[in-house]
């Protein structure tokens, strides 16, 4: 007779999850702290406060539900500090005869898992069912389609759901309003004050408890915020649904001097970990279009990211890895600046978005892919630094959702599988839709001398040095039509521009050198 030990993960705290479904009465569920986890990228506090206090939480509301948890404390003596062995010991100890688990949120986790099926232990995969498709749902979609556009599969999900549908036509007559997501900032604007969420004691021990173990990664527990308990996640929505939707699509691209939430929503941390299922929002958004209580660009705008991106990025990921993660069809070899790990520029639009990140482990969309995306594609930084980086730092990121958005996204690192082109630009995008170029030292309206914005002449430098992979891209047509126009002197002062700018940017090759430099840590503790 089969007695499982179910293995919950840290990004699984749903009471609907697969794995707990029908469990029978002498299962053991499992949840696990452990080092390793915490470690393998340098992940930010907030980030392992978050998962720490939410995990502890969740094994609170299944004991209340009656479950039998074991729950393995980072500071467990006998914990292993991997998540394989951990939950095989628990079993063990329980006199369990197997591990079921549902899809991780990474493949490195899941080939892990599989590798452990025909063991003495066998461990028991289950599809994870809290998304609105399955990796194989995605793979039937992409099969035989030259091009895997996101507009074409977003189309055939609202189709599937309903959602935002006049029978069999999209409400207000059409698919997709971006174009009406597109103003940029304005000092008129004032924005929805957050909710502050209390900390009960067991939220301050698990905060307590991270800040002892990883109190040498970025960033500090003072001002953490983030919902850790379903019902902080509700409030999140609510608030935002009241006070953020109506105003999230024309102002969506929009980005800050001082503002890092603007009008978005801030629900994907809540949304990757369990706390909130896709489900619930997009239909709670749709219900306030229906009521009339905000406008169908932004509702539309905001679905879109959900039913559409999110599903469409994790299809990616599941159909394309383990290769998928190897990709770099530009050939970049740079490390990652140094200055992404403290802020530490004279940029303003960088040092802005990056002291934000380390502030409140966060940036909204535009800020990663425009500008620090934006700055490491036009510097060839090499897609592990970033990607890496990218997973560290923001309470978000889930490889299944970071790892598409960044490689193939941000980096083009992936031919083209994503988007049709890079999204690369120069200094006049941010001046336009931010209000960091005021503050700068540098001028958008300059591409060489001292006072030119770097972004400006390594946009152009970007161009040249991939012409020969982007240059017969349609989408680029006009952009190098430009770029053979101009005279040689001018091509010449902007490379040479951009090439002293590189070479003398300084790079680290992990977050342990940045913080040598930051003076966390001494040669002893590194």
């Amino acid at each position: 007779m089969s007695k499982p030990l179910l293995l919950v993960l840290g990004d699984q705290l749903s009471l609907s999850l697969a794995t707990l479904r029908d469990a029978p009465t002498d299962a053991v569920i499992a949840l696990c702290e452990v080092a390793e986890e915490a470690r393998y990228v340098p992940h930010h506090i907030h980030k392992i406060g978050l998962f720490m206090a939410a995990m502890r939480h969740f094994a609170q509301a299944l004991r209340d539900k009656g479950y039998n948890v074991h729950y393995s404390r980072i500071d467990d003596a006998d914990n292993t500090q991997s998540l394989i062995t951990e939950a095989e010991r628990i079993a063990i100890q329980y006199g369990c005869n197997e591990v079921r688990v549902a899809r991780p949120g990474e493949w490195r986790l899941w080939n892990a898992m599989q590798q452990r099926q025909e063991a003495t232990l066998p461990w028991r995969m289950i599809e994870d069912e809290r998304f609105f498709t399955s990796p194989d749902d995605f793979a039937n979609w992409a099969k035989g389609r030259k091009q895997l556009r996101l507009e074409y599969f977003y189309r055939e999900q609202r189709k599937r759901t309903g959602l935002l549908m006049e029978g069999d036509t999209p409400a207000g007559g059409k698919w997709n309003f971006d174009h009406d997501n597109r103003e940029p900032i304005k000092a008129t604007l004032s924005f929805p004050s957050l909710p502050t969420h209390r900390q009960d004691a067991l939220t301050q021990e698990a905060l307590t408890d991270a800040k002892h173990h990883f109190s040498e990664h970025m960033g500090s527990l003072d001002n953490f915020n983030l919902p850790v308990t379903r019902r902080q996640a509700l409030v999140d929505l609510n608030h935002f649904l009241d006070h953020g939707l109506a105003d999230f699509g024309r102002y969506q691209d929009a980005i800050s001097d001082t503002e890092p939430f603007l009008y978005h929503s801030r629900l994907s941390a809540a949304l990757n970990i369990g706390l909130l299922t896709p489900h619930e929002v997009c239909e709670a958004a749709e219900q306030h279009y229906l009521a009339g209580h905000a406008p169908i660009n932004a509702v539309e705008g905001f679905i879109r990211q959900i039913l559409g991106w999110r599903e469409y990025v994790r299809g990616l990921y599941w159909t394309q890895m383990p290769a998928y993660k190897r990709e770099n069809r530009l050939g970049f070899e740079r490390e990652l600046p140094a200055f992404y790990w403290d802020g530490n520029t004279d940029m303003r639009c960088l040092q802005r978005a990056i002291q934000m990140t380390i502030d409140n482990s966060y940036a909204h969309h535009i800020q990663r892919l425009m500008v620090t995306g934006n700055f490491a594609l036009l510097c060839g930084v090499k897609p592990e630094a970033l990607c890496d980086w990218y997973l560290a730092v923001y309470a978000d990121a889930c490889e299944w959702v970071e790892l598409p958005n960044t490689l193939g996204m941000v980096l083009h690192a992936d031919g083209g599988l994503m988007g049709s082109k890079p999204y690369c630009a120069s200094g006049k995008y941010i001046d336009k839709m931010s209000d960091h170029c005021q503050h700068c030292r540098y001028s958008p309206k300059q591409v060489t001398g001292s006072k030119a914005c770097p972004f400006n002449s390594l946009y152009w430098h970007f161009l040249e040095t991939n012409a020969e992979q982007l240059n017969r891209n349609p989408r680029m047509k006009l952009i190098y039509g430009s770029l053979s126009r101009m005279k040689d002197e001018k091509r010449d002062a902007m490379r040479l521009q951009a090439e002293q700018f590189l070479d003398a940017l300084p790079t680290s090759q992990g977050y342990g050198q940045a913080l040598h430099t930051q003076g966390y840590l001494s040669k002893d503790t590194q």
